[in-house]
Order: C-alpha cells, then structure tokens, then sequence
C-alpha cells in the first residue's frame, strides 16, 4: 500500500485485497466483499497508520464485534513511564481491542514511543494535550501548534487521533446559554474552547479543517471526532450543547468520507439509562451511521469506586442500540489515576459489556450466542477446564473455584445440593 491511497480509497475500488484483510473478515465472520464494502462506505474503520508496521488490524462498525478501548498516561501529578507502559500490556493481556495515550505529564514523546512499542493493537492518541503542554500557557498556543502536534505523531505511527473539531462559536455560545451543571468535562475540549474565548478566535480544528484531513490522509490516520461538549453528569444530558455538536460532527464526518479519510464518532458521557437509545440513534444517524465511540455512558453519578460498573451497564444498552467502540472506565475515574488492577477491572467490565451487545446486534449474534450456549454446556457436563476457558477472565474464575473447590464436583455453594447434579442424576437412575 503506498501513501497514495488510503484504506477507504482502495476500498471503494476494490482493490483492498490484503491478506489482513482476509484475516479480519474471517475473524468477524463476515464476508471479504461485505466487509470492503463497509470500509468503502465509511460504516466500518480499520484505524492503521502507514508508518506503523507492527498493530495487528481491528475493525469497528457495522456487522463485526463491539470492541473495547483502554486508556492509560500520566498526570501532571504522577510521572511512571514504565508503569504505563505496564498498564497498557495489562490491557492488551485483558482483551482491549485498542489502547489509547492521554499522557499530560513526563516527556510525552518517550512515552508514547514506549507505550506503542509495547502493544499490537491500534493506538491512540489526543494531539491537543501535547500542544497544550509544549505551550505551557494553553492559550498562548499558536494555530499552527494545532497542527503541528498532530502531524508529528502521525509521523511517529499513531492509528487513531481524538480531535475536537466539533467545536466552534456556535456550540459554544449554545453552552454560555445553557444550565449545565459541569460545563464541560472534555480535557481536550476545554483546551479548545478557553484559547477560543481567550484568543476571540474560532477553533482551527473547524476552520481549517480540510488542512488537517491533508495531515491525516497523508498517513492514513484515522480521526475520532471528538465529543468536547459530552456531558459530565446526569443533570447535563441530552441538552441543546450535545445535540448541537452531534449535527456538527454529522457534517465533518461527511467531508472526511469525502477526502477519504477514515472517521468515527464520540459520544455521550453521563446518560441516564432510558435517555441512551435516544442519544446513540440521534449520533447514528446525524453521522451516516460512523462508527460510534462511547465513553461509558456512566448511568449514575454516585458509583464512586465502582464507575467501571456504571459504565458497563450503560455500554451494554448503547451496544444494543448501536454503539461500536466502548471506552473502559475503571474503578479510579473521577477519584485517581487507575493503578494496573484497576486498568484489567476496566477492561473486563468493558469486556462484559461488548460481549452482552454482541449477543443482540446483528451480524454478531449467532456467533456470541454460540459462546454462551458453549458455557452451558460446560456447566451442564461440569467441564471446568472448558469454563475457565470460555470465561471472560480465565484466571480470575479458576482462582476463585480452586480457592473454595467442592468434593461434590459441582461448585461449593451448593456441593451437592447442586440443582443441576441432583436433576442429572435423577434422571440417569430411571
């Protein structure tokens, strides 16, 4: 593949006629030509740099598997590039399907080196950050320092960038009239919108955005479009701000399928559970049906130390209607920076998520059933070897049975009170 052409490009010839990509259609169980078609389409991403050799490609979109995004970095406050770096093989060990960079501390280009030497999966990042800090004051960031960052590391073999290109002055100024309660959550959004107020300028993500497609393309980097103006609590969702990007986003998204450049979408944070299906087919259909990355949504505000279990549940029901991509949240969000148990607990709650959307969205149906109908079985034959197995964290269920193991051959709590066992036997006496 030379730089010429990009992944769409090839697609919509039909020349996308890899060996990866036999590869991931057998993976997803779908067919090679549906799956280019997709890609063509811009309603499945295959987010690849060219300069990035060594990822192994994952697909996002419609008809193939939900997949999990992990996020690891440092802070301002704690600097541990190889606690990082061990944080994200965590992750990949768990089954994150991407891992993505949202350092702010420490040299951030030894540490996005190091992290995407560590891992096979796509990696991402959020260019803003760097040029955040490399200006020490944000607002006395230039325009050309927006741009700046972001081809540097698409240079340095980066898949896929959050960029907040959504935002201009009239989202903003729908934001200064609204009640919200947290304002805006987004770190890369909120950047963007004080040098915007600051510098009396319009974000040039928006202004010059067919410049940064010229950036992306010349790499093959996918954009994720990101949601600056997300909400941050339960009180914020699904008001005028949010909607008012999701129409903003549609139009980018289009201009990017244009340029043929690869996109998908971000979406909602805090979303009450019956106000999800309204937020993910609003963005579904505002953006042609991109890909869809959430960021939980967390469906209540009190989960403190246990906001990785809010995410799931509101992942699970975005899945259901649509959503692609889920973001972990772990046990530390909004309390600390994640240590390494918390980033594996977050990833198997994600885990859990994706694996229960799969089991009703289309395309990937029959396959997620047949896992669960394969646990059954086991279950039913007390095939423990074949449960850990089949299990989500393979080591955490065998840990866990051995530490409380019954003679029964059933598991302890009910030994042989086991319903399962008495029926079976029963009916082999007759």
């Amino acid at each position: 593949m030379g730089k010429s052409e990009t992944i769409v490009e090839l697609a919509k010839k039909g020349k996308l006629d890899f060996e990866w990509v036999k590869n991931l259609a057998e993976f997803e169980g779908i067919e090679v030509e549906k799956l280019v078609k997709l890609i063509a389409k811009g309603e499945v991403i295959v987010p690849r740099n060219f300069n990035h050799k060594k990822t192994v490609p994952k697909a996002i979109g419609r008809l193939v598997s939900t997949k999990i995004n992990a996020n690891v970095g440092t802070s301002t406050d704690y600097v541990n590039i190889e606690e990082e770096v061990e944080k994200a093989i965590v992750a990949e060990k768990a089954g994150a399907d991407f891992i993505m960079d949202l350092s702010i501390g420490g040299n951030l280009d030894e540490i996005r080196k190091k992290i995407m030497d560590s891992i096979n999966v796509p990696f991402g990042t959020v260019p803003i950050y760097q040029a955040a800090r490399e200006a020490k004051v944000v607002v006395d960031m230039s325009e050309d320092d927006f741009f700046r960052v972001v081809e540097k590391q698409a240079k340095d073999g980066v898949d896929f960038m959050t960029i907040h290109a959504g935002v201009n002055w009239i989202s903003v100024e729908r934001l200064l009239k609204s009640n919200r309660l947290l304002g805006v959550v987004s770190r890369g959004g909120a950047i963007i919108i004080g040098w915007m107020i600051h510098n009396e300028k319009e974000n040039p993500y928006y202004k010059e955005f067919d410049y940064l497609l010229e950036i992306l393309k010349e790499y093959d980097v996918t954009i994720s479009l990101g949601d600056a103006f997300r909400p941050g609590c339960i009180h914020d969702a699904s008001d005028r701000a949010k909607f008012m990007e999701f129409i903003v986003l549609g139009e980018l998204v289009e201009k990017c399928r244009e340029a043929g450049v690869q996109a998908m979408v971000e979406g909602p944070g805090h979303v009450p559970i019956d106000e999800i299906e309204v937020s993910v087919k609003a963005m579904k259909y505002l953006c042609k049906n991109a890909p869809l990355y959430l960021l939980g949504p967390l469906v209540t505000d009190i989960a403190a130390g246990y906001d990785h279990i809010a995410a799931a549940i509101g992942g699970a029901v975005a899945g259901m209607y649509g959503a692609d991509l889920i973001c972990y949240v772990t046990p530390s969000e909004h309390l600390a920076l994640p240590t390494k148990n918390d980033v594996k607990e977050g990833v198997i709650a994600a885990k859990i998520a994706a694996h229960a959307a799969d089991l009703v969205k289309e395309g990937q149906r029959e396959r997620a059933r047949k896992v669960d109908y394969d646990m059954s079985l086991a279950r039913k034959n007390f095939d423990w070897k074949k449960q850990f197995k089949l299990s989500i964290d393979p080591e955490k269920a065998e840990k866990i049975w051995k530490t409380r193991k019954s003679r029964s051959g059933a598991c302890s709590m009910c030994g042989e009170m086991c319903a399962i066992k008495i029926v079976r036997d029963a009916l082999e006496r007759r």
